[in-house]
């Protein structure tokens, strides 16, 4: 592996909205012998890119991951692991590894760049049905996922690299978003007699909310919500007349009709709840035979790649650090997923026969 390129991908800063820049150094960087660049513009200032090695522009197996990373951005170091070493998360090194600190590292950096080493060496080999597909913003919406869908061909089989211990993912949960809005009565706080706050209501909303039982999926578990963008703009002196939030739900198969449902079954009257959808939970292709399989409650950009009939999504690292000052990936890590990835797309070739 090249993992000078790698350093250099992990020290260009490509959080989200700033993805462009690493983008354009890839576009010229990844160029070889039989590889075909295509860019995308996505239409938000933000670029796709295809490596096709395939030149005909609808490669049917794709690699695939994302460019641009939560933030703030964190400058990269490399640490040598000793054996027997406490690594970020509290996990034992089980050997004498390397090991790549910093944003990106395992979502999605190091996903695409161990990718591209096992892309490289396909080629030599002489496969060339395949491409390397690099999506941006999959972090705020998945919207160059959704620009591909719209503008270009899909194909047979697409791998998403995503941090899963290098496991393949049977199921995925879905999300479901909401805005909801309570509506009180303001009235002077020393006479709350005289009105109705929103405060109170939203305590009473999540403890009704908390009180639903929603049914447990036997593959993907619970159902799960996080409340964001909290806001009741109130004076203290004044009982609060409204308060707006989120509500993200990570829905199963049991649950993903139901919430809807439901939360207009606890809203108060003269309250609202607006629906911005989401994806639905789904099942995907397992990689290979004998490989060991997980569930996982995060998003990806694989419900937004329709144009693909079968999708799988793995990769080095875990999901537990990304998005954390903890991020890291060890360099056997990103080994591992290489022959993952090889063996995936070898018995893709395989079934085609």
């Amino acid at each position: 592996m090249d993992l000078d390129l790698f350093r250099h991908i992990l020290e260009t800063d490509s959080t989200s909205g700033q993805e462009r820049t690493l983008a354009e150094f890839l576009e010229d960087r990844l160029r070889v012998d039989g590889c075909v660049v295509r860019r995308f513009e996505v239409g938000d200032g933000t670029l796709n890119l295809l490596l096709d090695w395939s030149a005909s522009g609808a490669p049917s197996f794709v690699f695939c991951s994302h460019l641009d990373t939560v933030p703030p951005y964190i400058a990269p170091e490399t640490v040598p692991v000793r054996a027997g070493d406490i690594l970020p998360d509290g996990k034992v090194a089980a050997m004498d590894d390397t090991m790549f600190t910093g944003r990106g590292t395992c979502d999605a950096k190091g996903q695409f760049f161990t990718m591209y080493s096992t892309c490289l060496e396909l080629a030599s080999e002489g496969h060339r049905d395949f491409g390397l597909l690099l999506l941006s913003g999959e972090e705020t919406g998945s919207f160059g996922a959704k620009a591909y869908t719209r503008d270009c061909p899909g194909g047979e089989y697409v791998l998403v690299g995503e941090p899963t211990d290098n496991r393949p993912v049977r199921a995925s949960k879905g999300t479901k978003s909401f805005r909801v809005t309570l509506r009180g009565k303001a009235c002077h706080s020393g006479y709350p007699e005289h009105g109705r706050s929103a405060v109170s209501m939203f305590v009473e909303f999540m403890n009704r909310l908390g009180a639903v039982d929603f049914p447990e999926d036997p593959i993907l578990g619970k159902t799960t919500w996080n409340v964001g963008k909290l806001s009741g703009d109130n004076p203290q002196n004044i009982l609060s007349p409204e308060v707006t939030f989120r509500l993200y739900f990570r829905t199963t198969f049991a649950t993903d009709d139901l919430i809807q449902h439901k939360l207009e079954g606890i809203c108060p009257k003269g309250s609202s709840i607006e629906a911005f959808g989401g994806d639905r939970p789904l099942e995907y292709h397992h990689g290979a035979p004998g490989l060991t399989t997980t569930t996982v409650s995060f998003g990806s950009d694989a419900p937004r790649l329709e144009k693909f009939a079968q999708k799988a999504i793995c990769g080095p690292g875990s999901i537990l650090t990304a998005h954390t000052p903890d991020e890291y990936v060890l360099l056997s890590q990103m080994e591992e997923a290489k022959s993952l990835y090889r063996r995936i797309f070898e018995n893709f070739i395989q079934t085609k026969q």
